[in-house]
């Protein structure tokens, strides 16, 4: 089998830079033990690297206190402890048609059996939020701004600076869901007026699956929903209140922390804006392929600014699911077909009604060679497509 031309980085990047796969299995052989436990040497060299990461993410988001970066399993974790933390009976959140099922579902599960209410701000036609819609839906009861930064089924990266300002200003916490811009693009926490960030590390992180976490700016305080092991004052009946142990419960996932540690260092060697040039000009260049491909149809890339390197079309004629199995089968492509689990996005595009789309998502270890064939890939399938339709 010719090798694979792996097209869905936002789904997990694939593959790791070499030095991840080394270093992971270089400590989880030397100290993959229980960190903060024990006074011996290698539970203190394990603990040393949990608490040097936890240091190197609050630089990479420009944050002060590494004690306020927890570890999750990954954004969709995070991003539940950030929900169920912030919002009770009675209060009012601001969400958005772009986000995933991350928060969507938290959302629902509180509007329906919590008494939480929920407002959902649409898109434009280019795919992005305008914050004054944002501001319009505020209420004296909103306790709680939830914004997807970086979309996984178009790639608009929303203004969060000015979404920000407008969440500082009414006192309003803001949490941001970076799943996919984290890695791709810089996040200045300070800068944008994040409250709360909630990061995957196995995306743009370049670290392996079952791995995130969450940044909490001081001031804003998340409940806590869970209670367990800490390692720290185990004769405390309570869950302990100070950060990180508020957010953390019970062994922490010590490999795919130091599988993210050797990611983010891969990345600030790299330069995170060479990385995201680097893309962007593949993307640019698959985007003009594609748009010169008769019967293709593309999704919110009139223009690339302010984008990630995610790509959505679809061809007419054919379910996203069928091109996707063609892509798969036929030319050793993967991508992702269908809703890319952010229903909300698809119903306003209307591409729901056609079982969603098809998506390729680049990242680092792509080429031009693989661009120019899936082009040519998705031009012989539409000219199949053409050709069935017109028997």
């Amino acid at each position: 089998m010719n090798k694979i031309i792996y097209l869905d980085n936002s789904a997990t990047t694939f593959p790791k830079p070499e030095e991840v796969y080394s270093f992971m299995d270089y400590f989880y052989r030397h100290y993959g033990v229980n960190p903060g436990r024990s006074g011996y040497d290698l539970c203190v060299e394990a603990g040393h690297l949990v608490e040097k990461t936890r240091k190197t993410l609050t630089d990479f988001f420009n944050g002060d206190d590494p004690n306020r970066l927890c570890f999750t399993y990954n954004s969709t974790d995070a991003l539940n402890l950030i929900i169920f933390g912030l919002l009770k009976e009675g209060d009012h959140a601001i969400t958005t048609n772009l986000e995933h099922n991350s928060v969507l579902r938290p959302l629902y599960h509180l509007s329906k059996w919590g008494g939480v209410e929920v407002d959902y701000v649409p898109f434009d036609s280019q795919g992005f939020i305008c914050p004054d819609d944002i501001k319009k839906r505020i209420k004296p009861n909103t306790r709680l701004v939830i914004v997807n930064h970086g979309s996984n089924v178009i790639g608009t990266l929303q203004p969060l600076r000015e979404i920000g300002l407008i969440c500082r200003t009414y006192g309003i916490p803001f949490a941001v869901d970076a799943s996919q811009s984290a890695g791709q693009v810089p996040i200045d926490i300070k800068e944008s007026l994040i409250d709360v960030i909630a990061f995957t590390g196995h995306k743009s992180l370049m670290g392996p699956t079952g791995i995130g976490g969450l940044y909490v700016r001081e001031g804003i305080e998340i409940r806590f929903t869970r209670a367990g092991g800490t390692g720290v004052r185990s004769a405390q009946r309570t869950h302990l209140e100070e950060y990180p142990y508020r957010l953390e419960y019970g062994t922490p996932n010590v490999m795919g922390i130091a599988g993210l540690y050797a990611g983010i260092n891969w990345i600030n060697q790299q330069g995170i804006e060479n990385i995201h040039e680097r893309e962007m000009a593949l993307l640019r260049k698959l985007r003009d392929g594609l748009k010169e491909i008769e019967g293709v149809t593309l999704y919110c890339q009139d223009s690339l600014e302010n984008h990630i390197a995610v790509l959505l079309f679809n061809i007419n004629g054919l379910e996203a699911t069928e091109v996707a199995t063609l892509l798969d089968v036929d030319y050793n492509i993967a991508c992702r077909a269908g809703l890319q689990c952010a229903p909300l996005v698809h119903e306003q595009l209307g591409t729901d009604k056609i079982k969603g789309g098809v998506r390729f998502s680049l990242g680092p270890f792509n080429t031009e060679d693989h661009i120019k064939a899936a082009i040519q890939a998705v031009r012989e399938i539409a000219a199949f497509a053409r050709k069935n339709k017109n028997l």
